[in-house]
């Protein structure tokens, strides 16, 4: 494919992903499925989902590293490879950003074909993430349910600075590129709405399309919709509310971290265990 058809094909599918999210009713939110790999990617895109959302947890366990310590040149010809196994929309989970500059990782998620983007306010942000900031709340290193939470080195960064990222990123992002922010306060152990429902706000003004406030407790769900402008994204967990009342109760998408990489390991180790012969 040459360089402009890779183009205008990105542009197409980021046109494509961002119309996904106009207009939808309650308890009919966006579902992405979270790919891990080409395979896996053309198992879902087959199984008729129009759009596909890469988990950093489960791309990183594919690779063999834990979540949060797969250097940025192989998540992002991970993701790529995605990309192209495709015809459907693809958004990435590119955590902090890698400690990029944000017109540098711009350039590299344009260059991956990429149809929209996670980043969120915690974690490693390199010497690019604290002009006229810092961080605020404790670190947090363990992983949290579904691929949730990852090995971040660094707890909630400022949100003004974090905002001030985005903006950057944003204009040098341009096109119909979808920025997701997430925001990881109830990771972090900040409970109260208000702190998360002021992140979300600051990060839509900076140009963010959609927010994911992960591990969110459901019934904070219908508070964060009709205070935030933009599709909230819920993260739907084993033994959590379905999809269905997910959207009910007002999320815009539903994605599912590295859930589905985590139930295909255990159908894995079922047939091995089937198949392993008797000593």
């Amino acid at each position: 494919m040459t360089g402009r058809a890779a183009r205008e094909r990105a542009a197409r599918l980021a046109a494509d992903f961002r119309a996904l999210h106009r207009g939808r009713a309650r308890r009919d939110p966006l579902v992405l499925p979270g790919p891990w790999d080409a395979g896996s990617a053309r198992v879902l895109a087959g199984a008729g989902f129009p759009a596909l959302a890469t988990p950093s947890a489960g791309v990183a366990a594919s690779l063999g590293y834990e979540d949060g310590r797969t250097p940025a040149d192989e998540m992002f010809t991970a993701v790529a490879r995605i990309v192209r196994a495709v015809d459907v929309p693809v958004s990435a989970d590119l955590e902090a950003g890698y400690g990029l500059p944000p017109r540098e990782l711009a350039a590299r998620v344009r260059d991956a074909g990429l149809a929209g983007v996670n980043l969120e306010d915690s974690g490693d942000f390199g010497d690019f993430g604290d002009a006229g900031g810092g961080r605020a709340g404790a670190a947090s290193t363990a992983s949290g349910p579904g691929g949730a939470g990852a090995p971040s080195g660094g707890g909630l960064r400022d949100a003004g600075a974090h905002a001030a990222w985005l903006a950057e990123f944003r204009e040098a992002a341009g096109g119909e590129l979808f920025l997701n922010a997430r925001v990881d306060t109830y990771r972090h152990g900040v409970t109260d709405p208000e702190e998360t429902v002021r992140r979300c706000l600051l990060y839509v003004e900076a140009g963010a399309d959609g927010v994911y406030p992960i591990l969110a407790p459901p019934e904070h769900l219908p508070l964060l919709a009709a205070d935030v402008p933009v599709p909230v994204n819920a993260l739907a967990l084993p033994g959590g509310p379905g999809v269905a009342e997910l959207g009910r109760l007002g999320a815009g998408r539903v994605t599912f971290g590295a859930g589905m990489h985590g139930r295909t390991m255990a159908a894995l180790r079922a047939v091995a265990d089937e198949v392993r012969p008797a000593v």
